[in-house]
């Protein structure tokens, strides 16, 4: 149960770097969301007509919106149990599991 619970960053990186890039990409996001919706208001100018300004509002309100969809979303850790088996797959692919067991015959002649 422990190994479905648990959970492990497989994505490559350090975990030091994670935690301050998942902060980088959250501050990112609600720049990106404000100089949209800044962008889109700056269109408004002091003799438009309350329709115009109503309807620049909203336009401005679904642009933000819409950059929150596609926006920053952090990659969700793997259980253990995934994190273990990826390893020993990997420790037997370079050869190292034959080098912490040495082959039996080799045990019997000493």
């Amino acid at each position: 149960m422990s190994l479905q619970k648990d959970r492990r960053n497989m994505y490559g990186e350090s975990p030091h770097s994670s935690r301050k890039n998942i902060r980088r990409g959250k501050q990112n996001q609600h720049q990106e969301e404000r100089r949209t919706s800044n962008q889109t208001l700056a269109l408004v100018a002091a003799h438009s007509t309350e329709d115009q300004m109503i309807a620049c509002e909203v336009a401005a309100d679904t642009g933000a919106r819409v950059n929150r969809l596609k926006g920053f979303k952090k990659d969700p850790d793997r259980p253990l149990a995934d994190f273990i088996e990826r390893q020993q797959s990997r420790r037997e692919r370079a050869g190292m599991h034959q080098a912490e067991h040495p082959p039996e015959d080799a045990a019997k002649a000493t």
